[in-house]
């Protein structure tokens, strides 16, 4: 008998049995639509995570870790901003570097008529409009001319606009920060995702800022390389530029945002490979109805082996007879995991707002391990059917 033919009497025999048939491929499909979920959301939490951590690409952030010297000499170091605009500029000249985002951030109140709220006051350079894009739903976003006029405008996040004006629409409004008048120019999209918690934020051009908290100098600093292979070599460059600059041995050092990209990837990885692994006993259960069911259809169907063997069929065929409607019944299951896997892990990722990942290595293994499932769980109920003695199945009632 061919394996056309067989196919062909597997499916008669699970159209037969629908409801008997539906239940036992439930643990199939259970099983391998959890883990593409696991898989498809862990690939999407970590490419969101990373994306977050990297920025746009190319970046290292700077920072300054004072020695047990200057603790000593100086106790209020800590309290200091560490980059100065001199920074800025001697950066800004190394061919590495395609440009320098320098920010600084104070808390401080803003105050609305008889509303106030503590928020986090951040005055940024150009540049680093060009590196983190302040996505604006309300009013415009910053123009050259503020930068190099240093107007008092500003941009409020949503959650202040929802505190200091409930509906109302804030934009050319003004409001106070450190008792300072600050016109409202723009309103920052709200934050989307599982993972995005909103916030009191301002943002002010640096020059604005600084007339405002008489500081001219930067709390943080973030370099982009000109090109990734350059990462390194502009990183070491800055560090020793600034540790020359201010007579310092190793104060001033840079992370490499990429490094510990990776670094969060292997920890999501070995969670995600964890987690699905347990969705998998799920499959594992699934094989076990499955080689149930299927010895409960060998001794249904005794009568009907021992005529298949009286008219000469081999142990053989009844073996494969068995063995392709076991595979036939956990692929169809398999296939239909997929579909449940790939269309949840979709919907979670929306409201997540990170990209569901779903690999084609994962929708090939699904295929594959359902029908080594069926092979596997098919063979003892095969095997029992083929070992059948012709004669005593003719009796069988």
């Amino acid at each position: 008998m061919s394996f056309i033919e067989n196919l062909g009497m597997a499916l008669s025999s699970l159209k037969a049995h629908k409801m008997r048939s539906i239940l036992t491929m439930l643990g199939i499909i259970i099983g391998v639509g959890a883990v593409i979920i696991v898989v498809a959301i862990g690939q999407g939490g970590e490419a969101m995570l990373k994306s977050q951590i990297t920025g746009p690409g190319n970046t290292i952030e700077m920072f300054y870790q004072p020695s047990d010297e200057e603790i000593r000499s100086n106790p209020n170091v800590f309290q200091q901003s560490p980059f100065k605009q001199e920074d800025i500029r001697v950066l800004e000249q190394l061919p590495e570097i395609k440009r320098v985002v320098a920010s600084s951030t104070k808390l401080s109140t803003a105050r609305l008529q008889t509303e106030s709220a503590d928020v986090s006051t951040t005055g940024i350079n150009q540049a680093y409009l060009q590196l983190n894009e302040l996505k604006v739903e309300k009013g415009r976003g910053f123009s050259s001319a503020d930068f190099l006029g240093g107007r008092r405008a500003g941009i409020i996040s949503n959650k202040l606009q929802e505190k200091l004006f409930k509906e109302e629409n804030p934009v050319g409004k003004i409001i106070m920060v450190s008792n300072q008048p600050i016109e409202i120019i723009g309103v920052l999209e709200k934050p989307t995702g599982l993972l995005a918690f909103g916030s009191m934020e301002v943002y002010l051009p640096f020059q604005t800022w600084r007339n405002i908290f008489g500081s001219s100098d930067f709390t943080q600093v973030t370099l982009q390389a000109a090109s990734a292979e350059q990462l390194q070599v502009a990183g070491k460059k800055a560090a020793k530029l600034l540790n020359n600059l201010h007579n310092t041995e190793k104060s001033y050092q840079v992370i490499n945002m990429e490094e510990i990209a990776q670094g969060v990837g292997q920890v999501t990885k070995i969670m995600t490979l964890i987690i699905g692994s347990i969705a998998g006993i799920s499959l594992f259960v699934g094989g076990i109805g499955v080689m149930n069911i299927m010895l409960v259809s060998v001794t249904e169907r005794t009568r009907e082996i021992g005529i298949r063997m009286a008219l000469g069929a081999t142990r053989g065929q009844v073996l494969t007879q068995f063995l392709i409607e076991s595979m036939t019944l956990t692929l169809i299951g398999g296939i239909l995991g997929i579909f449940l896997g790939w269309g949840t892990s979709t919907i979670v990722s929306y409201f997540a707002g990170w990209p569901s990942l779903v690999s084609w290595q994962v929708v090939v293994g699904g295929v594959l391990f359902s029908m080594i499932i069926g092979v596997l769980f098919g063979l003892l109920p095969a095997n029992k059917a083929a070992k059948l003695d012709p004669i005593d199945s003719l009796r069988y009632e």
